[in-house]
């Protein structure tokens, strides 16, 4: 098939999820062997490929696979400190340095991946970095001939509606919020990829929108979600949880970075898993509350800074935003992990870790969160932050 079927699912239960799901939708057969493409074919020139983020995270998977695909000759691994990927060139620097543009001499292709993502960073220092350093490696992409730049940003763009048709298509409209938020660094960085073919003629960007990005050193407020001990569900909501793996994302990168895709991609595993599947794989319970008094709380807790997110992410808990990856299949892409067996590396990887609201716990928090039962533990531990927090301010 050339694209999956725009209502394949996983099957375990038959609800729909979003607002027109079909009821007898089939079930989405499990990825195996046969069904995983073998990887790209690309018949053109050996390309230089320059990769920033190189050192950790997907861009270290990135490079690793560029260092051995028989249509690159060569690979420029950037990062601010060296990596362990071995059979690439490493340079050593701060993309926001515009020296940078000497470093991309002779280079074709530039897969940028070097974001700040983490939960801990302070805000205005995150979007500075993330911002100031994708429209740094974009004019000096074009400053040094590169005819391609890839970036990868995050289907979190498209905002999770209720109205959200699942699922989307990749050129559907980008209604996510901007609050101070991950989500509005990345809208501002679709916006620089956006303008930067007009401003630099010659030069073409391709952006990578992945779904619930996992993996090893992935940590953010979607993955910080299943370190609860109960799985919030807002009243009247219907989530739909797609996952990404973050060697299906590499992949989908290589694709990009030899051309073999262009404009606008979504990536991400097959089909969806909706709240009652991820609560039988999970094995966690959920915590129903109503929206007034979910959102109230979150908006509370972010505005004394008890959590890193503010109360709009919640969204992305509530309704669905699940993409089609059409483009990459009909390119011969195939994701080799399903949404099951993402969600199964995932909670080995939150193993031993406590999270209420995104926020992580720990010590005495952890041990009196997670002492409580049923719809008492967030509202408990919420209860006790705030008080803490005003009590930290009185003094």
């Amino acid at each position: 098939m050339s694209s999956p079927p725009s209502h394949v699912r996983s099957g375990l239960t038959a609800a729909p999820c979003g607002p027109e799901g079909p009821d007898d939708a089939p079930a989405g057969a499990p990825v195996n062997a046969e069904e995983v493409g073998s990887g790209p074919v690309y018949d053109g020139p050996p390309l230089v490929v320059a990769v920033t983020g190189a050192a950790s995270g997907v861009g270290e998977r990135l490079a690793a696979r560029l260092a051995t695909s028989s249509g690159v000759r060569r690979v420029l691994a950037i990062d601010e400190r060296r990596g362990e990927v071995q059979g690439v060139q490493w340079r050593v620097l701060d993309i926001r340095d515009p020296a940078v543009a000497e470093r991309l001499a002779g280079v074709d292709v530039v897969v940028h991946l070097a974001l700040d993502l983490g939960m801990d960073t302070e805000p205005k220092a995150r979007s500075a970095f993330n911002v100031r350093g994708t429209q740094t490696v974009l004019t000096a992409a074009a400053a040094a001939g590169v005819h391609r730049v890839v970036l990868c940003t995050s289907a979190m763009v498209y905002g999770a509606l209720a109205d959200n048709e699942v699922p989307l298509a990749e050129d559907a409209p980008l209604r996510a919020t901007e609050e101070a938020s991950l989500v509005g660094d990345l809208l501002e960085i679709e916006r620089l990829g956006q303008r930067a073919p007009h401003a630099h003629p010659g030069l073409s960007v391709t952006v990578l929108r992945p779904a619930v990005v996992v993996g090893p050193g992935v940590d953010t407020i979607l993955t910080r979600y299943f370190e609860a001990p109960r799985l919030l569900v807002v009243s009247g909501s219907r989530p739909c949880w797609q996952f990404c793996h973050v060697d299906d994302l590499a992949a989908a990168l290589e694709y990009a970075a030899l051309g073999l895709i262009e404009g606008e991609v979504t990536v991400g595993c097959d089909g969806w898993l909706e709240q009652e599947e991820v609560e039988e794989i999970t094995g966690i319970r959920r915590m129903e509350l109503p929206a007034s008094l979910a959102l109230g709380t979150a908006a509370r807790l972010h505005r004394l800074g008890l959590t890193p997110a503010p109360a709009g992410d919640l969204a992305y808990t509530m309704y669905p935003w699940v993409v089609s990856g059409s483009r990459l299949h009909e390119a011969g892409w195939r994701p080799a992990h399903t949404n099951e067996q993402v969600l199964g590396e995932l909670l080995e990887q939150v193993s031993g870790k406590h999270a209420v609201a995104g926020r992580r716990l720990g010590g005495k928090d952890a041990a009196a969160t997670l002492g409580a039962a049923g719809a008492t533990v967030a509202l408990v531990g919420t209860a006790a932050l705030v008080r803490r927090a005003r009590k930290r301010r009185r003094l």
